[in-house]
């Protein structure tokens, strides 16, 4: 499976950068002490990182929102994941618990101040493609309990597979096709950076993720693929 970033959104937001982490031989579950620890280590490196600022003042958060901005969506309404998170890593109620294997990328997304996902593996159709929307394409999801098909907006940037589109915004919010749960196996985790985070630093997030993975999940195969 390949990660293919469309030359359009290469001309809209140049300097792009993603790194891909695949692991196979998975065992997911519940969250548990571990992966709370990793939670509750990124909340605290993540205060000490904004020492008071609010999210967006960070310089790789307000790239993002410049990101969102220039293919139409509103920074302040339709958060990028890595803010959506953080912001919740400051409230009172802290990080959500969701099972180990998310814990551990929504950790790296919180400490690093980067977006992160997770995709099963299994359930992915083809190539990962990143592109501007014409439309109509169908994005699978929930709406009151219930299944419902979503189309994105002309422009929007969105990542899908042969089977539509899997995230919606860039990262705002991933459907539940192809989403991590207890049962997964084998999965790829996506890294997304801009400048002015450099290279140096994303190979850091990508390493330390892989590193958890490994803790998590003793024997899987992991492999971190060179960012592209």
């Amino acid at each position: 499976m390949r990660f293919i970033v469309s030359d359009e959104v290469r001309t809209l937001v140049p300097g792009f950068t993603h790194l891909a982490i695949e692991a196979r031989g998975l065992v997911n579950g519940p969250s548990d002490d571990a992966s709370s620890a990793l939670l509750d280590a990124a909340a605290r490196r993540l205060a000490e990182r904004l020492d008071g600022r609010s999210p967006d003042q960070d310089p790789h958060v307000a790239a993002w929102r410049a990101a969102y901005s220039a293919f139409g969506a509103k920074p302040s309404r339709t958060r990028n994941s890595a803010e959506a998170l953080a912001r919740r890593a400051l409230a009172d109620g802290g990080l959500p618990r969701i099972n180990r294997l998310v814990d551990a990328y929504n950790a790296i997304s919180v400490a690093h101040l980067i977006p992160a996902g997770g995709e099963d593996l299994d359930r992915i159709k083809g190539d990962m493609r990143l592109i501007r929307a014409a439309g109509d394409e169908p994005f699978v999801t929930t709406a009151g309990g219930e299944q419902t098909v979503e189309h994105p907006d002309t422009g929007e940037i969105v990542w899908c597979d042969d089977e539509g589109v899997t995230c919606r915004r860039w990262n705002w919010r991933q459907g539940p096709r192809t989403r991590i749960d207890d049962a997964t196996e084998n999965a790829v985790f996506l890294l997304e950076s801009l400048a002015p985070m450099t290279v140096d630093e994303l190979v850091a997030a990508g390493a330390e993720l892989a590193e958890s993975l490994e803790k998590l999940n003793p024997g899987a195969r992991i492999t971190v693929h060179s960012p592209q």
